[in-house]
């Protein structure tokens, strides 16, 4: 049997699926007369069966979901950290999710987090993702809606994002004043909105210093060892290497030092590395590694602090918040070393 959508309550009582949603969240711009009649006609069409929650009460419930790509990322455990503590000063609470950087995982968290109601959604996106049409879904059901790290022009709503052009372009600047005159980049999933951001900030770094531009020194990968493995060594068993780096994450970066080392490649005599994320590894690794530095809690307080100033004003206007980053400068980066 078919399941009952908010579409067939709208058909049937010749409405929008907005005003089911707000009805069934007990919205305060819906009057208690289409309340009762939308309740009624879920009830008469079957909505509520074989749901795992309570749509009764007709309230949202007093929680914000967090949808992250894999909450073992440094950044995204510290993020959650920063959400968690503006949720509970203001009394709520936080349901995290993560997509597994799944599109299908996401689009399914997305449509439960609705179905249960939410208050609000925080969400940095999966690196599958290309279509955006659920995130519209959750605004068009009139949940606040905020973008930190990953972005996407797509869908309107409030942003947070590191000022990812000037943190690629400084850290490329760092391996030109440290004497590199071969660097490459390595980037995340092409897709990514914020892997380009980086380039771009890499190109202009190249372009300020004079140096030529040699497409054959950027390449991207996937979010697992095996690619980043793969890509390294094919930079590095090249007949002549590159003798900087700049990596989209410290991950990449790690996986970049083991290739140098199966090649013997010295770090950072013969080859500078810098990393993204300045994760808690990096000062135990030999060479330790030179990465930037993202203000991931500020991150999470600014992403919660805005879903909870609209979640008390619908009606404000959409904000993108920019953030710092800071190069933290160790040995994989050192010439004095040689």
């Amino acid at each position: 049997m078919k399941k009952t959508t908010l579409k067939d309550i709208a058909i049937k009582l010749q409405v929008s699926v907005s005003t089911v949603s707000r009805a069934l969240q007990n919205n305060p711009r819906i009057s208690k007369e289409i309340r009762d009649l939308v309740l009624q006609t879920a009830k008469e069409l079957n909505y509520f069966a074989n749901k795992n929650f309570d749509f009764t009460g007709l309230k949202k419930m007093n929680a914000i979901g967090v949808i992250v790509p894999k909450i073992s990322y440094h950044l995204y455990a510290m993020a959650i950290s920063g959400i968690e503590k503006i949720a509970e000063d203001n009394n709520m609470k936080i349901i995290i999710c993560q997509s597994n950087e799944s599109y299908e995982r996401e689009k399914g968290l997305v449509k439960e987090l609705i179905e249960i109601g939410i208050a609000g959604l925080i969400v940095s996106h999966a690196s599958q993702t290309k279509n955006f049409s659920h995130f519209q879904e959750a605004k068009d059901h009139n949940i606040p809606l905020v973008f930190f790290n990953r972005l996407c022009d797509e869908v309107e709503s409030d942003k947070v994002v590191l000022d990812n052009f000037r943190a690629a372009y400084d850290a490329t600047q760092h391996l030109i004043e440290i004497g590199c005159q071969k660097i490459a980049y390595i980037g995340g999933p092409e897709i990514l909105q914020i892997s380009n951001t980086r380039l771009l900030g890499y190109k202009k770094a190249l372009a300020d210093s004079n140096f030529s531009l040699n497409e054959k020194l950027i390449d991207y990968c996937n979010f697992n060892r095996e690619s980043h493995l793969t890509l390294a060594r094919k930079l590095l068993y090249a007949p002549t290497h590159p003798d900087g780096i700049l990596c989209f994450s410290d991950q990449i970066a790690i996986s970049v030092m083991l290739a140098a080392k199966e090649r013997g490649i010295k770090i950072p005599e013969d080859l500078s590395i810098i990393g993204f994320n300045n994760e808690p590894i990096d000062e135990l690794l030999d060479p330790t590694l030179t990465s930037v530095d993202q203000p991931d809690y500020e991150m999470g307080l600014a992403s919660a602090q805005f879903i909870i100033n609209r979640i008390k004003n619908h009606q404000i206007k959409n904000t993108r918040k920019i953030l710092k980053s800071n190069l933290i400068i160790r040995n994989s980066t050192n010439r004095n070393k040689r």
